[in-house]
């Protein structure tokens, strides 16, 4: 049965003093690791940015288009893969939480929310006037890492730390759930659904948990996210049902019994009112 790969930093960078850090063009990048077209998934932070060409970019099976000006961002364990044009060019990084949130101390990566699963897109578009924000911190990143300078992964890291900042200046102003009030409570809630969501259907168990009414943690939900909290924990569940299934390593009965259903015709019956497909047939369609 095929095996989607689950790839480290490690397996991009053979420099043992940036082993946690690997940073590249994104055409470099394609010609010792064409690999990566194929569906895997990253152990490790990962940023690209498009600097021209096209092609289809697929997140936990969500579609997006690549133009000049697209960035994504990935947290660990999310399943992607690419098609592309040629012409293809760009910026790739990829960097382990724990070399982070080492360097940079009290300052921990999961403060950025574009980085959060639930209710963040992985993509985000500069336009062309926006480009020469972000732009020279890729361009200097590439300059430093192919030089022998004394403070090099500290310049390297200030410099991805510079990205991030930016990245985060415009999705506050795209997205304006950013600054809301409900925010926190929202993260809260993520934080403790990828901690229960195996064994913990019922969303009267994480309003307990967050201190809150049910009531009002769909009212949150709806402000935010435009769901209610059990189509939040559903959407959660769903996600790690289809990751399971089209790695292709268990059979669907122990898929079923690994997100909490012992019951298996009760599980079919559930991922195919969500899905439109029984397990099986999702499993043989991807």
């Amino acid at each position: 049965m095929k095996k989607y790969p689950i790839y480290s930093v490690r397996n991009f960078s053979c420099n043992d003093i940036h082993r946690d850090f690997y940073v590249n063009t994104f055409k470099e990048h394609l010609k010792n690791h064409s690999f990566v077209e194929e569906p895997h998934r990253h152990d490790s932070y990962l940023m690209v940015f498009f600097t021209k060409g096209s092609g289809l970019h697929e997140v936990d099976f969500d579609q997006f288009e690549i133009k000049r000006g697209s960035l994504f961002v990935l947290q660990p364990g999310q399943m992607h893969h690419w098609s592309l044009s040629e012409d293809v060019e760009g910026f790739v990084i990829i960097f382990s939480q724990e070399l982070y949130n080492l360097y940079f101390g009290q300052k921990n990566i999961n403060e950025y929310n574009f980085y959060h699963s639930i209710h963040n897109r992985p993509e985000m578009v500069f336009e062309q006037k926006e480009i020469p924000k972000i732009l020279p911190y890729f361009d200097l990143l590439i300059q430093e890492n192919n030089q022998s300078n004394r403070y090099q992964l500290d310049k390297m890291l200030n410099l991805l730390d510079c990205i991030h900042i930016e990245i985060a200046r415009k999705y506050s102003e795209t997205y304006s759930h950013q600054t809301h009030s409900y925010n926190i409570k929202i993260n809260k809630f993520e934080s403790l659904l990828e901690e229960y969501f195996r064994t913990e259907k019922l969303p009267s168990f994480y309003a307990e948990k967050l201190s809150i009414t049910l009531k009002h943690l769909n009212r949150i939900c709806n402000e935010i996210l435009q769901k209610t909290a059990t189509e939040v924990i559903t959407d959660r569940v769903i996600l790690e049902i289809k990751r399971m299934l089209i790695d292709k390593q268990l059979a669907v009965s122990e898929v079923a019994f690994k997100v909490g259903y012992e019951d298996y015709s009760y599980f079919s019956r559930f991922f195919k009112k969500q899905t439109g497909m029984s397990p099986t047939e999702f499993r043989n369609v991807k």
